[in-house]
């Protein structure tokens, strides 16, 4: 007969990958992902398959769980394209700097990461930003008043342009810094980078 405590191991199989398939943090899968590893093991090793308690253990589980924790790190980033100047000046810029404190509030809540990349000038940022080498770009908006003066950096606003719809409806929807521009641009498909 087997004893009891097998049928609680088998238990948190099931338990684990509902914790699993239900987790919206992506680390805490990574981490749910390893324990439902660990009971397989566990498992197998319990009802006399240790060859497969093996496999599960080095393949499934280790082998898995870096290649997911690789993936993870390197999709969960959205690329910030900047002026250099703009980007050094970040501390003496207020508006900046809130601007960039809300674009890490809006893609923390989706556990992304916001990574800052620096170009020299304007086209540099646009042909990066075309290349798609960044999800979207950040730049000085600099309007002139009726007299042809250039305001003050109290009212110097900036302009985000970005390529990826989904991001787009996510700033659009949730940035409410006043002064700050949004818009989307198509980029062609030829020449997506995978």
């Amino acid at each position: 007969m087997i004893d009891s405590y097998i049928y609680v191991i088998i238990a948190l199989l099931p338990l684990a990958a509902s914790m699993l398939v239900l987790q919206v943090n992506p680390y805490h899968a990574l981490v749910i992902r390893g324990i439902l590893g660990a009971v397989a093991v566990l498992v197998y090793a319990v009802l006399g398959a240790p060859d497969v308690a093996l496999t599960e253990a080095l393949v499934g589980t280790m082998l898995a769980i870096t290649l997911y924790a690789i993936t993870v790190r390197s999709s969960l980033v959205m690329r910030l394209g900047v002026i250099k100047d703009e980007s050094v000046e970040a501390d003496e810029d207020h508006h900046f700097g809130q601007l960039m404190d809300e674009l890490r509030t809006i893609f923390g809540k989706r556990h992304m990461r916001l990574e800052l990349v620096t170009y020299t000038n304007m086209q540099a940022l646009h042909r990066a930003l075309l290349d798609k080498e960044v999800h979207a770009t950040c730049s000085r908006a600099e309007h002139s008043d009726q007299n042809g003066a250039v305001p003050g950096d109290e009212e110097r606003s900036y302009h985000t342009t970005t390529r990826v719809q989904r991001i787009y409806d996510i700033i659009h929807n949730e940035l409410s810094l006043p002064g700050t521009t949004l818009t989307y641009v198509s980029t062609p498909e030829s020449g997506e980078k995978h």
